[in-house]
């Protein structure tokens, strides 16, 4: 299972979310499940309803215990994690989960995607 996880700043649209799921596409391939942390889910549930993919809610008290490749100083601040799209997607996949690369950012920069994949067999 491959599970893109976001993040985003408030200002962000439905519109900066998609796009950063067309990059996540372009750079990984197709996703099996969208993922947010509970205080994000509204916009990314949106995005699901938009795609016909299933949305996984991470609570937000759990993404400093995910080890990220970025190290966003914003992020770090702001929600104890080098990245909200990365941590994200590690929850949402589960145990064993690896990220695919680092988290990338939308052409207006106000939202994040990262992807990672569960280990083989597993599904959330």
């Amino acid at each position: 299972m491959i599970v893109a996880g976001f993040g985003f700043r408030r200002g962000a649209l439905l519109a900066s979310l998609i796009d950063a799921l067309d990059r996540l596409h372009e750079h990984y391939g197709a996703v099996d499940r969208l993922a947010a942390t509970q205080t994000m889910w509204p916009l990314v549930e949106a995005l699901g309803q938009a795609r016909g993919l299933a949305v996984i809610a991470v609570a937000d008290a759990a993404l400093p215990t995910a080890t990220t490749l970025t190290r966003s100083r914003y992020s770090w601040r702001a929600r104890g994690t080098g990245s909200v799209a990365e941590a994200v997607a590690l929850l949402a996949a589960g145990p064993g989960a690896a990220l695919l690369g680092p988290r990338l950012i939308s052409n207006d920069r106000l939202a994040t995607a990262a992807v990672a994949r569960a280990p083989l067999g597993e599904t959330a």
